[in-house]
């Protein structure tokens, strides 16, 4: 669907480049289109998903309506929410949700973030794309690591390469 913003010259206006949105036609207007709706599904939607739904927020927040949830929940990982901060990041807001808390949105594109969750995907009716792109699990990472900074460590990298997958989208979605 595409909505068009009609671009007409105020007489207010002293630069000849400046417009105002006002009623008008299609014709000299701008197309917008309506952001395709994504949501990231992991396993607990404590970590990997909730990262990735931050990183899309804050960088494709123009084109993207971006969801998280979980098959299950397990709260919201503290390591996760310090490493995002540190990228000026805020993602102490979100819970933990499951997948049914979304039945209601009509997804364009379901992206699962770990294993489990590609595996135990279920079927999502209508048009949307499910798309799998795993990422190591940093809790799992960290588990045997004695040096509190060599475990946030783990979450830095794997937040580091959501970003680089959530900078490529949508387009690496659509192909």
């Amino acid at each position: 669907m595409i909505f068009y913003l009609p671009l007409i010259k105020s007489k207010k206006m002293k630069d000849k480049n400046e417009v105002s949105p006002e009623g008008g036609q299609p014709e000299g207007g701008i197309a917008m289109t309506e952001k395709k709706k994504l949501l990231f599904l992991c396993t607990g939607n404590s970590c990997r998903s909730q990262m990735a739904e931050g990183w899309a927020r804050h960088l494709k927040g123009d084109v993207l309506e971006v969801y998280s949830a979980g098959i299950e929940t397990h709260g919201l990982n503290p390591n996760a929410v310090r490493v995002m901060a540190e990228t000026g990041v805020d993602i102490s807001g979100h819970r933990s949700k499951l997948l049914d808390d979304l039945k209601d949105v009509d997804l364009d594109y379901v992206v699962t973030v770990c294993s489990h969750a590609n595996e135990t995907c279920p079927y999502f009716p209508g048009k949307a794309r499910v798309v799998h792109v795993g990422f190591d699990d940093p809790p799992k990472l960290a588990a045997g690591l004695e040096n509190p900074e060599e475990k946030l460590n783990c979450y830095r990298r794997v937040r580091d390469e959501i970003r680089a997958f959530v900078e490529t989208l949508p387009g690496s979605l659509e192909s």
